[in-house]
Formats: C-alpha cells, sequence, structure tokens
C-alpha cells in the first residue's frame, strides 16, 4: 500500500510541473485545495491508464520499439498522456491536454521528473 501512494505521489508531483511548465497542459480549479485533489485524482487516472493500457500498446507495437531503438517510447508516452486527458474529460475532471507535440513533450517531462522523484521517495519492495 505504501509503494501505491508513493507512485500516485511521484505522478502528482510530475504531473503539476507538466501543468506548470507547458501553457497547453491545463488543471483548473476555484481553489488550491480543488487543484490539488483533481491533480490527486488526475494521478491516479494516469497510473490506472499506464497500468492497464500501456503493456497492451507496448506489446502491439514491440516491432515499432526495436525499428526505432525505444523513442517510440515518447509517442506510446503520449498516447497515455492523451489518453488520460480524455477520460478526465468523460469524469468532468479540468485536466486538459492540447495537441499531440504538447503531450509528447508533458510525456517527457513526466517521465523525467518522476524518475527523479522515485529515486527521492522511499520505496518498499
Amino acid at each position: 500500500m505504501r509503494n501505491f501512494l508513493v507512485k500516485t505521489i511521484a505522478n502528482a508531483g510530475a504531473l503539476a510541473v507538466a501543468v506548470w511548465a507547458l501553457d497547453k497542459i491545463t488543471l483548473t480549479g476555484d481553489s488550491t485545495a480543488k487543484k490539488i485533489g483533481t491533480l490527486i485524482a488526475v494521478a491516479l487516472i494516469f497510473g490506472l491508464v499506464n497500468w492497464l493500457v500501456k503493456p497492451i500498446v507496448k506489446v502491439l507495437t514491440f516491432p515499432l520499439f526495436i525499428l526505432t531503438l525505444g523513442l517510440i517510447t515518447l509517442v506510446v508516452n503520449a498516447l497515455m498522456l492523451l489518453l488520460t486527458s480524455w477520460v478526465c474529460g468523460k469524469l468532468d475532471l479540468s485536466f486538459h491536454v492540447e495537441g499531440f507535440w504538447t503531450a509528447v513533450l508533458g510525456g517527457l517531462i513526466i517521465s523525467v521528473v518522476s524518475w527523479a522523484l522515485h529515486v527521492v521517495l522511499p520505496d518498499e519492495d
């Protein structure tokens, strides 16, 4: 359970950095508490999308991973971020990613920040 909380906090922090760094990734809310709650909900959805959908996409695109030497990972991460944005729209959460290239850059930022936070935050296996 602690590992789940650490990963959720790391995802929320990484998403917050992407929202802060990119104008076309938006998170709106009336108050700071509402924004934090929305950010945690988005982090949970993002984690669920990465847990359910990403392995399937990786298996289906395995030849492209070999052909591009793994660079297709940027596209897969962008698609997961766009899917998260779409699900958030369906659930009336105020998180939106505008455009594919914004999603590519956002996915790159989220990957780097998430990795850095996983290094810093405690993790039990």
